[in-house]
């Protein structure tokens, strides 16, 4: 059955849920294209997406198995395939998928700052890949928490460690603004430090995401329960990626809160270290009747979750 599938991370269950999202990628981008004329260009816009997808999948994975979050299976990324799936009806978008594969890379700096090899570098990545998402979205500034939690963590807290990232995250506002004061529109450069009030929970009132976004809240909570005793027991490094993941996971729920404009995508920031810490929780269960239940249900509803939007 599925869990028995999901419990070894072979490189053949990485392609097999890699070819399951494509079928529910296909099936959501051609009923959406095909309202348009569908042609070539059409082709080539699907086989970017999925494109950028599989690179969100490969830094994903790269995350959790590199970092050794959960234990040797693939719950935590058929967790995150399944999810992904929800959120294909809003985020078949260039701006969205960019903005979830910087999110991914940023990431991947900060968990693996429990390495203390090339420390320096990946502080710099890390604010350098926060500071272009600033460019996308400044509310992202708020992930900058992390960071310095990962060094408190995982480093010592030393002068190099601490502005190492600041420059790191100055760099492409720099060249940003650069490039607007060359074309005479520091407006637009400007305009990135005008924040907005914060929209409005109705989005999420309104819409069949409210589930998605219980279930995501509720299961988090209830693996961090289930999980944390445990993993706060022994002192290793482990605990302190979990205190990391807990930290994420309160940091995107809070950007999901404040961010205007909410379309949905800002939940896929809560969602990958949602889908890890849930993971936990799932390789806890002894009994396989439970976790096959559960995997059951989430494939099934990857099915039929798109006709409730």
């Amino acid at each position: 059955m599925l869990a028995n599938f999901l419990g070894k991370s072979k490189p053949i269950n990485f392609i097999i849920l890699l070819s399951l999202f494509t079928c529910l990628f296909l099936c959501a981008s051609f009923s959406q294209f095909s309202a348009q004329n569908f042609n070539l260009f059409s082709l080539l816009k699907i086989a970017g997406f999925l494109g950028f997808y599989f690179s969100v999948f490969f830094f994903y994975n790269f995350i959790v198995s590199k970092n050794n979050l959960t234990f040797d299976n693939f719950y935590a990324f058929f967790i995150f395939t399944i999810l992904l799936s929800y959120f294909l009806p809003i985020i078949i978008s260039f701006k969205a998928l960019i903005t979830l594969l910087l999110y991914s890379l940023f990431l991947r700096k900060i968990y693996s700052l429990k390495s203390h090899k090339k420390i320096l570098k990946k502080l710099f990545d890390s604010g350098f890949w926060l500071g272009v998402l600033f460019l996308i979205n400044p509310f992202t500034a708020i992930f900058s928490i992390l960071i310095y939690s990962a060094i408190f963590l995982h480093q010592k807290a030393i002068i190099h460690n601490l502005l190492t990232p600041i420059i790191g995250f100055l760099i492409p506002g720099i060249l940003y603004c650069t490039h607007c004061l060359w074309f005479d529109q520091l407006y637009l450069f400007t305009n990135l430090f005008y924040f907005e009030i914060p929209a409005s929970l109705s989005f999420y009132a309104d819409t069949a995401f409210y589930w998605t976004t219980i279930s995501i809240l509720g299961l988090s909570l209830l693996s961090l329960i289930v999980k944390s005793p445990k993993a706060l027991s022994i002192n290793n490094s482990f605990k302190k990626s979990w205190l990391l993941l807990m930290l994420n996971l309160s940091v995107g729920v809070l950007f999901a809160l404040i961010v205007p404009n909410k379309n949905g995508v800002e939940l896929l920031f809560l969602a990958l270290p949602a889908t890890i810490i849930i993971a936990n929780g799932i390789e806890l269960i002894a009994s396989k009747f439970i976790k096959n239940l559960f995997f059951i249900v989430l494939l099934a509803s990857a099915v039929g979750f798109p006709f409730l939007l």
